[in-house]
C-alpha cells in the first residue's frame, strides 16, 4: 500500500516523517481534510492574521499531490 505524508506549516514547518499507508490518492485527500480540520480545531484560537496555515500532502516519491491553505487576513 502506498505511503502518504502530511507536512504542516504554521509558524514553522513540521515534516511528517512517518506518513500513513493509504489505498490511493483519494484516501489521502480524505485523510488530509479530516486531519486538517482536527489540527485547526486544536490551535485553540492561535491562528493569527497575516499568517498562513498550510498542509502539503506528498506521496512516497516526494511528489506534492495536494495543498490545503488557510490564510488569516484582517480586513480594514
Amino acid at each position: 500500500m502506498p505511503r502518504y505524508f502530511f507536512h504542516v506549516t504554521h509558524k514553522r514547518r513540521e515534516l511528517d516523517r512517518e506518513g500513513y499507508e493509504l489505498p490511493d490518492e483519494h484516501a489521502a485527500w480524505s485523510e488530509a481534510t479530516v486531519t486538517a480540520g482536527q489540527m485547526l480545531q486544536c490551535l485553540g484560537g492561535k491562528l493569527t492574521p497575516h499568517r498562513e496555515w498550510r498542509m502539503e500532502v506528498v506521496d512516497e516519491s516526494r511528489n506534492t499531490l495536494y495543498v490545503l491553505r488557510i490564510n488569516a487576513e484582517k480586513r480594514t
